[in-house]
């Protein structure tokens, strides 16, 4: 095989990726934007299931602030 022949074909490969990838970013970005992330909000059997661990780890515990992060 001849050198420019592998350059060539090695320069098309390169740049199909480069299209499928930028392709993809962009399907993504669409996404995320029409179908943004929830907000999401602690109920009550998420906050006393992590008072009830707190207090049975170290006894006499008390849990008084709760953050998710991100």
């Amino acid at each position: 095989m001849d050198t420019v022949n592998l350059i060539s074909v090695c320069a098309v490969a390169f740049v199909a990726v480069f299209v499928l990838l930028s392709f993809l970013a962009i399907v993504m970005q669409l996404i995320t934007t029409l179908f943004p992330a929830r907000q999401s909000v602690l109920d009550s059997a998420v906050i006393a299931a992590i008072s009830t661990t707190v207090a049975g780890v170290i006894p006499g515990a008390r849990v008084t602030q709760i953050e998710e992060e991100s």
